[in-house]
């Protein structure tokens, strides 16, 4: 629903290409049309990865439970791309979607950062798990309460920003997937008021189109 804020040549100046599930609001027709054919693609799955593939795609990746790519390990725990009804109707079309968790070496220290790109996904038990056993610096947190039809959020919403924020209390979270898609009802407004009232505004950060966010 928005232009790039940066060109094309810029979004594809990339070593490699993480796709945690292939829905058209993260892997579009024009991903498929621009993309170089032979640039690193990891895919969550093998039926992703056949799907790429068909595409024209020669150089894929399926991502293992630890997979190392230059210095970086990705790991990938489990994700939920709604529940109850949600899932029990859709589930088949639906599939499924990877949250990743990236260990980071830095250049100057010797600790390796970690970011969770959750990916989408909502809040579950195994959400909490994960944060408690891969206790991540940084959390990309896809937020913007899609829904589809008459069905419960398919991602996570205000609330479950706040029981992630409580639930990782070192952590910065990034707020993303928002007012970009057409399914996405909590707005940046909103979220922000919330933000605001809850006293989150100091670790939860949420980016304008085309902001980036240096650690």
């Amino acid at each position: 629903m928005v232009d790039l804020p940066v060109s094309i040549n810029e979004v594809l100046d990339v070593d490699a290409v993480i796709v945690t599930h292939i829905h058209p609001d993260h892997w579009d027709e024009a991903a498929i049309n621009l993309a170089p054919k032979d640039v690193l693609i990891f895919a969550q799955n093998e039926k992703d990865a056949g799907e790429i593939k068909a595409q024209g795609f020669s150089n894929i990746r399926v991502l293992a439970e630890n997979t190392v790519f230059d210095g970086i390990t990705l790991i990938k725990p489990p994700g939920k791309h709604g529940r109850g009804k949600t899932l029990e109707d859709l589930g088949i079309y639906w599939g499924t979607s990877r949250v990743l968790y990236l260990s980071i070496p830095m250049k100057r220290r010797s600790i390796s950062q970690g970011i969770r790109i959750a990916g989408d996904t909502v809040r579950y038990e195994g959400v909490e798990e994960n944060l408690k056993k891969y206790d991540p610096d940084v959390i990309i947190l896809n937020s913007g309460d899609g829904q589809v039809l008459d069905y419960d959020p398919i991602i996570m919403d205000k609330k479950d920003v706040y029981e992630v924020y409580k639930a990782a209390p070192r952590a910065t979270i990034i707020a993303s997937h928002m007012e970009s898609v057409n399914h996405a009802m909590l707005s940046r407004k909103e979220l922000r008021e919330f933000l605001s009232e809850k006293n989150m505004t100091q670790r939860v950060l949420m980016p304008e189109d085309g902001e980036t966010c240096s650690f």
